[in-house]
């Protein structure tokens, strides 16, 4: 299973492995990372979930599309090419190691 590494406002490391075809919006849901609310849902419908991903691994995620650049314009602490939307990164093996943080 891969393994993704959230890194909360406060600095804390949450190592989290996360089945292949989840949302990392609803690995951190489940593993109660702190800092990601997802108030609709994994809907793109709101922008609770927003993280940013490490350098590193920002060609693997690609960049923000469509409605998710929209929502992305009203998060605070925005930054083009690291910010995006944790409900629309699907976990894949290709993602083992992925670190992001969340903006605080």
């Amino acid at each position: 299973m891969p393994q993704v590494t959230f890194i909360e406002t406060d600095g804390t490391e949450r190592q989290v492995e996360t089945p292949e075809g989840t949302s990392l919006m609803s690995a951190a849901v489940q593993n109660m990372v702190r800092g990601i609310d997802a108030d609709c849902g994994g809907a793109m419908s709101c922008a609770t979930c927003h993280v940013h991903v490490d350098t590193v691994w920002q060609a693997k995620t690609g960049p923000a599309q469509g409605t998710e650049v929209e929502l992305l314009g009203f998060v605070d602490e925005f930054d083009e090419g690291a910010s995006r939307l944790s409900c629309q990164i699907v976990v894949s093996g290709e993602l083992d190691g992925l670190v992001v943080r969340i903006p605080g």
